[in-house]
Parts: structure tokens; sequence; C-alpha cells
């Protein structure tokens, strides 16, 4: 018999000590701040690297293929040749000069030469077959007084070409620099006279 619960009074049962949890397993109000603050840290970090990552590739993408083409470009140019350099334009105006690409939207052109048609003055009734004067100028004598470089941008050239030394311009200008006289022989006036028509027919 349990004679210590005499008068039917309720046996009372001895409290157990709560378990204690650790922070991970503690409800979420339970939880330090410090966790969580350091995980969206990290996020941030690692979404912050991932779109300066795409912008390089994109930049590398846009600039680099230009670059890339412009150096393979300059490797067609003969540095030790003129180039003939057709601009786009409706008159067909057409520069002689050393060639260069100056960056991936320019060229640049020095020691440059153009040709001049002259018409001659005739009174009325006179003949008017006479061929118009056609001469190689040097580009610096303009009233605007302009220094002998070019910044040609790349979309207004039609097309550049490199010249031969026995051709009839390069042979121009070698005389022009020996004796400072640029016009030009029959054949001369020809070729470029046949050239600037062939670049303004051009679509």
């Amino acid at each position: 018999m349990d004679f210590a619960n005499r008068g039917n009074r309720p046996v009372q049962q001895q409290q157990q000590p709560a378990p204690q949890m650790s922070s991970e397993q503690a409800p979420a109000p339970m939880r330090g701040k410090k966790g969580v603050e350091f995980g969206k840290l990290g996020s941030i970090f690692v979404l912050f690297g991932i779109a300066l990552l795409s912008a390089a590739l994109l930049v590398g993408l846009v600039f680099g293929g230009k670059e890339d083409k412009a150096n393979k470009e300059s490797a067609l140019i003969s540095t030790d040749k003129y180039q003939a350099v057709f601009l786009n334009s409706q008159d067909g105006q057409v520069y002689f000069g050393k060639l260069g690409v100056y960056n991936s939207d320019l060229y640049v052109l020095t020691d440059i030469y153009y040709v001049r048609v002259e018409n001659p003055i005739q009174p009325e009734g006179a003949n008017q077959t006479q061929q118009p004067n056609i001469s190689l100028a040097k580009l610096g004598n303009e009233l605007h007084g302009p220094e002998d470089v070019m910044y040609v941008s790349r979309d207004k050239v039609l097309y550049w070409e490199n010249l031969k030394d026995d051709g009839q311009v390069v042979k121009a200008i070698t005389e022009f620099k020996k004796t400072g006289d640029t016009t030009t022989n029959q054949s001369t006036q020809q070729d470029a006279t046949q050239q600037t028509e062939e670049t303004i027919q051009t679509p």
C-alpha cells in the first residue's frame, strides 16, 4: 500500500529540466542576427561579381572585335607605298597619301595629294572641246591652311588601294617632290577621270 498517498491526494511528478537547444535548432526568432547578416553580404558580393564579369565580357566582345578587325586591316596596308582613298561622297573625292589605321573608328592619312580639275575660261564662240587641266595638288596650300594630316571616318571610306610605284599617280608625286610641278600628262588625266567616274557610279 502507498501510505504516502493517503486521502487520495494526486501524486506530484518531479519536473524534468527543459533540454538545451543549440542556435541552429532554435526557432528563427531566437537565432542570432550575425549569421543572417553574413549570409546576405555573401549573396551581394556574389551577385556583384557576376555582374562585373558579365560587363567585362560584353565590353570585350564589342570593342575587342573592332580592335581585332583594325589590326588585321593594318597588316594589309603597305607602309612603304602610297594608298588611294576613295570617299563615299557624291563627288567621288579621292585622296592619295600614306594611310594608317588610327583606331577602330578612324583612318589617318599623311603626305596627302588630291586631283584638282581646272576648266579653262573660254570666250563665246571658241572651241569648246578643249580638255580641262588636271593636276595633282598637295594638301596644305589651300585657303584655310590645313596641316598635312587628315583623320577620316572609316564609314566614309568606300574603299582604299595600295598603289604601285610605277603607277601614274606615284610617278606624279615623285615628280612633284623633285620639281614642285604637279601638272599631270594626258594619260594621267584619263586615269584620274576614269577612276573618279567609276567611284561616283558605284552604288
